[in-house]
């Protein structure tokens, strides 16, 4: 173990290769101890070590499948009572490429259970440590897909809708409670997920392809500048904002107790 005092603990879900193994690798070197949740106790077991030897962090490891209800709840109960843990970054997650008459029901509903229901009772389960501590951090790993679903699978870009709207509600919520909240919006990342998605990496144009490692780092660098919404590939932070600031101008009229004019009769 590291004689440097640690920063909490960041707990990493889909942490044994990809998008999850560069956070747990990037935390470490920034001075966190690691819980590395995934399904593989071998790949865990291997990161693990290799981290502990190159950071001297304390690394633990929990083998677990988030669609097994029982899985959760251990990881849950984990969130709940290990004061230590100061970051949860929700990364575990499925993709799918095909159109929706092409795809699978079954796989879809594998796919909600996952990026839906396991990411919200995780996160439900570390809010309210983190507001009785007064501080804590949400990573919600989302997509471009959040906010352009045309793009891929559109049961997949739901689940993608579903994480940053959540991630912008609880910013809402608890951001004066001590906690912060931040959702990350990849585009096309080299990490296995497409050939498992049923679209091999190489079909896709380079030029829209980001490193994983590049990726990780510019979430954390906007991580660090206090940003919600973090979109590493978009040059120009003024669309985000402008886009926001459309959402922000139609929020007064969503809900009025008439029919906008154009509704009406002749």
């Amino acid at each position: 173990m590291s004689d440097t005092l640690s920063k909490g603990t960041a707990l990493i879900t889909g942490a044994s290769s990809g998008i999850g193994a560069i956070y747990a690798e990037r935390l470490a070197r920034r001075g966190h101890d690691l819980i590395l949740v995934a399904r593989s106790r071998g790949k865990l077991d291997e990161l693990a070590r290799r981290i502990s030897d190159e950071t001297g962090r304390s690394v633990e490891v929990i083998p677990a499948d988030l669609s097994n209800k029982a899985d959760l709840a251990r990881v849950e109960k984990v969130l709940g009572h290990d004061q230590s843990i100061s970051i949860l970054v929700n990364n575990a997650g499925l993709g799918a490429t095909a159109p929706l008459l092409s795809s699978d029901i079954g796989k879809m509903e594998e796919m909600v259970s996952l990026n839906v229901n396991a990411l919200m009772r995780l996160t439900y389960a570390a809010a309210p440590a983190f507001v009785a501590r007064g501080k804590g951090t949400i990573i919600n790993i989302s997509s471009i897909v959040a906010i352009g679903p045309e793009v891929l699978n559109g049961v997949y870009g739901g689940t993608k809708a579903f994480v940053l709207a959540l991630s912008q509600s609880l910013h809402h919520e608890l951001a004066a409670k001590g906690v912060t909240v931040q959702a990350v919006l990849p585009g096309a990342t080299a990490t296995d997920f497409w050939g498992i998605a049923g679209t091999p990496l190489e079909h896709l144009p380079g030029q829209i392809v980001m490193r994983a490692e590049d990726l990780v780092d510019a979430a954390l660098a906007g991580l660090d500048q206090g940003e919600l919404v973090t979109i590493p590939s978009l040059p120009e932070l003024a669309d985000w904002q402008a886009y926001e600031a459309a959402r922000q101008k139609m929020m007064p009229n969503l809900s009025r107790s008439t029919p906008a004019d154009r509704y009406k009769a002749a």
